[in-house]
């Protein structure tokens, strides 16, 4: 028999989080949180997790999942979160995935592709990248394999890498094998993203920031690098984070990180609805005011139960 699974996708700030507890409430189901960050403990102000409020309402997965530096990668998220799935739809509850990280989102989706990895290739790249910069491998990437360069960016460094080993372990696109690796599993996927005007978008996401520093984001940062952690951490590349340790460094000012975390988040959130627009399968729903997701919820309940 075919399950249902929602899929709520969209740029940060947009109200992922409250319509899908909302319909979470409504389907008396659990989410499954498929963004990169939110799974590490300790990072919460700055990722703009849940409250304890909203946690205590509906159960999510893969929020403080992991320890700042722990290893993880999408290949695990993909057979972490389909467990989950599983478990849900036998219970006969719709799973409801909501998040921003793309990569997370297609795995549950489409599935990911696993191949080996060649580490002294890496190796080799990685010292490349450094020497001369993150062009010249990309360079080498369009040279390979021009298909799936047209798919990223100069500062994507660690996926051009991903695609060359790949390549030279396969003599296959990287595209190629997503496409052939996908998975065929008796699941619908119904596809949501929220979708607004890029001037509330932008006012939204300055407000956060704002209400972030307030809340304690330097605190936060402060805590986490003297609990050990090293601030070259992977975790701690992430907006919001990298410039507090930038500010706390003597590097810059306060007010300057502030300007640059607004800045970054509004450069990373149209990042996000370039990736997600590449997916026709997503039906965008317009969201300008709070009185709207309620009707987003509305709509995606409909689109559920008339199929």
């Amino acid at each position: 028999m075919e399950q249902r699974v929602i899929v709520i996708v969209g740029p940060t700030c947009s109200g992922k989080t409250k319509l899908a507890i909302d319909l979470a409430l409504e389907l008396n189901t659990e989410i499954i949180s498929a963004d990169s960050r939110q799974i590490f403990k300790f990072l919460s102000i700055g990722t703009a997790k849940p409250s304890n409020e909203e946690l205590s309402q509906v159960k999510h997965h893969f929020i403080d999942y992991l320890e700042p530096d722990e290893e993880y990668n999408v290949g695990r998220f993909e057979k972490d979160a389909f467990e989950i799935i599983e478990s849900l739809t036998y219970q006969n509850k719709i799973p409801i995935v909501v998040g921003g990280s793309g990569l997370y989102v297609k795995a549950i989706v489409d599935g990911i592709v696993d191949v080996a990895s060649d580490e002294e290739l890496r190796e080799q790249l990685q010292d490349e990248r450094e020497k001369f910069g993150n062009e010249y491998i990309y360079d080498k990437l369009k040279k390979l394999d021009p298909t799936a360069a047209v798919t990223m960016l100069p500062q994507n460094w660690k996926r051009i890498i991903r695609a060359i080993e790949v390549y030279h372990l396969t003599g296959r696109s990287i595209l190629e094998i997503h496409e052939k690796q996908k998975r065929k599993v008796d699941y619908s996927f119904f596809q949501f993203g929220l979708e607004w005007e890029r001037s509330a978008l932008y006012n939204n996401i300055n407000n956060r920031v704002d209400e972030m520093i307030e809340n304690g984001l330097i605190d936060e940062v402060k805590n986490i690098l003297a609990m050990g952690y090293s601030k070259e951490l992977n975790a701690l590349n992430t907006v919001g984070y990298k410039e507090i340790i930038s500010h706390l460094s003597g590097e810059i000012s306060l007010e300057r990180a502030v300007e640059l975390i607004k800045r970054n988040t509004r450069r990373f959130a149209k990042r996000q609805l370039t990736w997600f627009r590449k997916d026709e399968r997503i039906k965008w729903i317009n969201i300008n005011l709070i009185d709207d997701l309620r009707n987003a919820k509305d709509l995606i309940l409909n689109s559920i139960r008339i199929v």
